[in-house]
């Protein structure tokens, strides 16, 4: 059983290696260390290589060689023999009013009138709070529960966790400064710390949302249930040694930004998971020894989900990020680039090992029913 001590072991052990690690990459090569350190981060001082059409290919080549296999099984396997549920539930009427408040925000986020102008810069929050509300509807019309009527206080520990978890991406991000914000350069410290936090504070509900929302479809990666099964022996051995890789990758990201710039996504997610093992925890890959992959399906599934509408939302927003990423940066759908796209897989399992390391739950408290969660994946996949 987990315990709040292995809990806590976790999460500092976690944030130390995570936050030290960089900083000692670039202490140790000898560069300016309080460049790193600047709040609101605002100099731009890592530059980054040109465009290559070689590692682009390769880029591709592995991220289809990575996906494919898992797409194309559960395309043949899906078990259509499931009977999908109808509706538990009616719509409800704050699912009506996310649609409604959405539907203005997005029209004034994209728009530019006059007597909207000193709120034109703070459309986003409103924009995915709409979206939290109307993935929660639209959860509990199929299922009849969601996380907002029946969870409310773990929702809101989601709220208060994810602002947390994403300021760690955004101090990661100054190693290899892949994305920075227009139109911060008048804030103060105060400010933009504040007006920060509040989208931060939406990535967790949003993507643990949605994963929900997925999962309430019982054919929805069923056949991912039944999958390869994933068996290592002496396991915190291997994660010592994973642990080890992964802290040696994050210590470089500081010293080699344009080459080991896909750790930023990587390694806190091995370096978790490996602390977990350690401390005797279940972590979300514990279910690969019986080939269940659906929950890990989901979750990448879902937070491209909700990268697709960041990207789509922030593109004709005033205030917005944009994108320099090394080797990859061309071929942009909004303004990502696409093979950037592939960083929210991780971060969907991210999001999921953070919701279960922070938030007094474990997985089953987390998903949306049993039925509805593992109703398709305990049934036998029709070839």
């Amino acid at each position: 059983m987990n315990t709040l001590a292995n809990r806590l072991i976790t999460v500092l052990v976690s944030a130390v290696l995570l936050l030290g690690l960089p900083l000692a990459g670039v202490a140790l090569k000898g560069y300016p260390v309080a460049q790193y350190l600047e709040f609101p981060p605002l100099t731009q001082y890592v530059e980054h290589a040109d465009f290559s059409w070689p590692l682009f290919a390769a880029g591709a080549i592995v991220l289809a060689a990575i996906l494919l296999p898992f797409v194309l099984y559960d395309l043949r396997n899906r078990p259509y023999a499931i009977e999908e549920e109808t509706s538990a539930s009616t719509y409800p009427w704050w699912g009506w009013l996310g649609l409604l408040g959405g539907a203005v925000t997005w029209v004034l986020a994209w728009s530019r009138f006059s007597w909207f102008a000193p709120l034109q810069g703070h459309t986003f929050s409103p924009l995915w709070l709409a979206y939290i509300l109307v993935v929660n509807a639209w959860t509990f019309k199929r299922t009849g529960k969601c996380m907002l009527r029946d969870r409310p206080r773990y929702l809101l520990m989601l709220f208060v966790c994810s602002a947390a978890f994403w300021w760690f991406f955004e101090y990661l991000n100054r190693f290899v400064q892949n994305w920075h914000y227009v139109g911060t350069g008048t804030m103060s410290r105060m400010e933009y710390f504040i007006y920060a936090t509040l989208p931060f504070s939406t990535v967790l509900p949003a993507v643990l949302g949605t994963y929900e929302l997925l999962a309430s479809w019982p054919r929805a990666g069923a056949s991912l249930n039944h999958y390869v099964p994933i068996i290592i022996g002496h396991p915190r051995k291997w994660a010592a040694a994973g642990l080890w890789i992964a802290g040696i990758g994050l210590l470089g990201t500081g010293v080699w930004p344009d080459l080991l710039f896909p750790l930023l996504w990587l390694s806190p997610l091995f370096i978790i998971t490996c602390v977990q093992t350690l401390t005797g925890r279940e972590t979300l890959f514990s279910e690969l020894h019986h080939g269940r992959w659906r929950r890990i399906y989901l979750l990448a599934i879902s937070a491209l989900v909700c990268g697709l509408f960041w990207e789509m939302w922030n593109h004709w927003s005033l205030a917005q990020w944009e994108y320099t990423v090394p080797y990859v940066g061309e071929f942009k759908i909004f303004k990502m680039p696409v093979l950037g796209y592939a960083g929210y897989l991780p971060f969907g399992l991210e999001c999921g090992v953070i919701a279960d390391s922070l938030v007094n739950g474990s997985w089953e408290g987390t998903s949306v029913s049993d039925n509805t969660c593992k109703g398709g994946g305990d049934t036998e996949p029709v070839n």
